[in-house]
């Protein structure tokens, strides 16, 4: 009951007489809108709550069926008080989708159709998204690593600069060449220079005798060789089974069916929204739907005050931008209980409160079941939280290609989720993740009794593509201060289980950590020569300086030192943070316990933890000419006093169950258990499926 005591005037309030109003397929808009007349349609059903819910709240009953709306159903001030549900849990679904049937042959397997004009570059057919004609084709054998193309040129580090790169032309490989008769249909899906994300830009011209495609637009950063990419969107790439292609000059809809069915029905989004909530609208409730085949949100919310999103399954919707559900800005809002998956881009984001006074929003996901986001935007995770006073907890994440949860704001809190199998396509990245590069993020933030294992990452080593590589589970990255990590389990991650970058002011106290196979956490700090500490400085002294007079900010810890100020003698920057009581378990002799560079032991702490390395020697490096020190030199530099080098005895580490033994000596340091039967989702009336069956 306490996690529902925030939103318990929105609760109570539904609990009153409320007037019922009724949509059905079969129903007439000029009927009464009863249970024996229905309406047909739900822009017919809101107007008529309007004449309702000023007397009371209203409840929005649909009964069974597939509805494909026309358009957005936006939701005003003035449709307040209002819950739209189906009848007694009957199967409804919403889309923003288009039918097309009525294909005829064209060659091989491929149909065609008149379609029109589609504004999407999304297809479904059978409830699974297909793919838009492209090369090199999809490789449903090996989906991350293979199906590229890549550009061509002598390969250079990536972190080197070079002069002169541009953002928007590539050469192509000889082997690439095609002979594409309309090449400005196509796009180019790209990672540029970075493992971090993907582009999507439009060709605008290719210049055969160079090899050179130029693009319509730039990418985050140049495309050098060796970078990743594919075509598609271009008819002479309709070459297997499961893609299609539009024809903008004459409207054709080509299609390759991959069961080889004669005159299917396929759905194309025709609009992007499928729900909007706007500015001024009061507890309006979205309860237990199917929502797909959309290109932005399935439910945007702007502006909205005690909102619940409860209960619905999203699916297979959403482009390059957007999210599944979108809360932006207003406050006391509600996500709780859904399953979201197969999404263009994020899942969930939610963000709202006043950043200068430290106003909470009170916005929170809870209780959601999400994965496989990020077909299209490669950085689209399970859960972006900013803002203010917002919360994401007791969600279960999984199959993300980068982040599981993104964080950016003050006074967030993440607490009791379950996290997994993330960061399957990208590198430099975590299970949970954000930066400071304005000095105020993430102050006042907690990570709290979170589960994270199996953080992947992937990444080109040797002349091929390999997974795990260049991921941590917690990521703080640059000059993140004043978060809080308490609590959380996290096992197994590539190049550590915590990454503080050049982070100041963060308490990293009574967690577990198990498995790093380079080194257990890793704490790499900057200079004041360091380009990213030049380059941000002005930012970073704009974000100081328009909050430091603010009462509510004069709490934050250490927020008395001023970005100018933080300088240490001797040039170092990373401060203030501290690493006690903790459990840091590994069995790989080749592992160390700790990574470092440009880090001040006068300026930071460790204390009170426990440590064991399988009975190997714990190593520590400590970067540039201090070479790798063993656990007795780290202990003469005066770190780590009190700390034991002891098996922590867990209940049975080999299936992934780190309760404690009464006898555990992380005890007599001061240890906690960890609420572990807390973390993740749980039974209750908005889950939309219980138990839970991971795919």
């Amino acid at each position: 009951m306490c996690r529902w005591m925030w939103f318990a005037p929105l609760l109570w309030g539904l609990t009153a007489a409320a007037a019922e109003i009724y949509v059905a397929k079969d129903g007439d808009d000029g009927a009464a809108g009863t249970l024996k007349r229905p309406f047909a349609t739900l822009v017919r059903a809101r107007d008529e709550a309007r004449k309702w819910n000023t007397k009371g709240p209203v409840t929005v009953y649909v009964r069974a069926g597939v509805y494909d709306l026309p358009e957005t159903l936006k939701l005003e001030a003035q449709d307040s008080r209002v819950t739209w549900r189906p009848y007694r849990n009957e199967k409804v679904t919403l889309t923003a989708a288009q039918t097309v049937t009525g294909f005829t042959p064209w060659k091989a397997g491929i149909l065609k159709a008149q379609a029109g004009a589609l504004h999407s570059r999304q297809l479904f057919y059978r409830g699974r998204r297909q793919h838009l004609a492209r090369y090199p084709n999809y490789d449903p054998q090996n989906p991350y690593a293979g199906g590229w193309a890549y550009a061509d040129g002598k390969p250079v580090p990536m972190y080197q600069e070079i002069p002169g790169e541009t953002r928007n032309s590539f050469t192509y490989k000889p082997e690439d060449a095609r002979p594409w008769a309309h090449p400005q249909d196509g796009e180019v899906f790209v990672f540029p220079r970075y493992n971090w994300w993907n582009n999507i830009v439009r060709i605008q011209s290719i210049d055969r005798e160079k090899r050179l495609i130029t693009l319509a637009g730039n990418c985050s950063y140049p495309i050098r060789p060796g970078d990743r990419y594919y075509v598609r969107g271009l008819l002479e790439e309709l070459d297997a089974p499961g893609e299609w292609h539009w024809d903008s000059r004459s409207g054709t809809l080509y299609f390759w069916p991959p069961d080889g069915a004669k005159n299917p029905a396929v759905q194309l989004p025709r609009f992007r929204n499928i729900i909007e909530i706007g500015k001024g609208a009061t507890e309006i409730t979205i309860r237990g739907f199917t929502l797909e085949y959309f290109d932005g949100s399935a439910i945007q919310l702007t502006g909205a005050v005690r909102c619940l999103i409860a209960g619905n399954t999203i699916r297979n919707g959403g482009d390059y931008t957007g999210s599944a559900v979108a809360v932006n800005e207003g406050r006391d809002n509600l996500v709780s209980g859904n399953d979201i998956y197969e999404v263009g881009s994020h899942a969930i984001s939610i963000s709202g409160g006043d950043r200068i006074t430290l106003t909470p929003a009170n916005n929170v996901a809870d209780n959601n079941y999400i994965h496989h986001t990020g077909v299209y935007y490669k950085q689209g995770v399970g859960i972006s939280l900013r803002g203010c006073g917002n919360r994401a907890s007791h969600n279960r994440i999984h199959h993300t290609p980068r982040f599981a949860i993104q964080f950016s704001g003050n006074n967030l809190v993440i607490e009791y989720n379950h996290l997994h199998h993330m960061n399957l396509e990208t590198a430099d990245t975590g299970a949970v993740y954000t930066g400071g590069r304005d000095w105020l993020g993430s102050r006042g933030t907690l990570l709290r009794y979170n589960y994270m294992h199996d953080s992947l990452g992937f990444g080109f080593e040797n002349g091929r593509w390999v997974t795990p590589h260049y991921s941590w589970g917690i990521y703080l990255d640059d000059n993140t201060g004043g978060v809080d990590v308490i609590g959380n389990i996290v096992v197994r991650a590539y190049r550590g289980l915590i990454h503080l970058h050049n982070g100041r002011d963060n308490l990293i106290e009574n967690n577990i950590f198990v498995d790093g196979k380079l080194q257990q956490a890793e704490f790499n700090g900057w200079t004041d020569q360091h380009r990213y500490w030049k380059t941000h400085l002005p930012t970073m002294i704009a974000g100081y300086n328009s909050v430091k007079d603010q009462p509510a900010w004069k709490n934050m810890r250490n927020m008395h030192i001023a970005p100018e100020q933080a300088v240490l003698p001797g040039g170092l920057i990373m401060s203030g943070n501290v690493f006690q009581r903790n459990i840091v378990y590994y069995t790989q002799e080749s592992s160390r316990l700790f990574g470092s560079r440009n880090l001040s032991l006068e300026h930071n702490r460790w204390d009170y933890n426990l440590y064991w390395g399988g009975g190997h020697s714990l190593r520590i490096a400590r970067g540039g000419n201090l070479g790798e020190w063993d656990f007795q030199t780290w202990q003469g530099a005066g770190q780590d006093l009190h700390s034991l080098v002891a098996d922590p005895l867990f209940a049975d580490a080999a299936k992934d169950d780190y309760r404690l033994k009464p006898n555990s000596p992380a005890f007599k340091l001061g240890f906690k258990p960890i609420p572990v039967e807390k973390i993740g989702p749980y039974p209750h009336e908005y889950r939309a499926s219980w138990p839970i069956a991971a795919p």
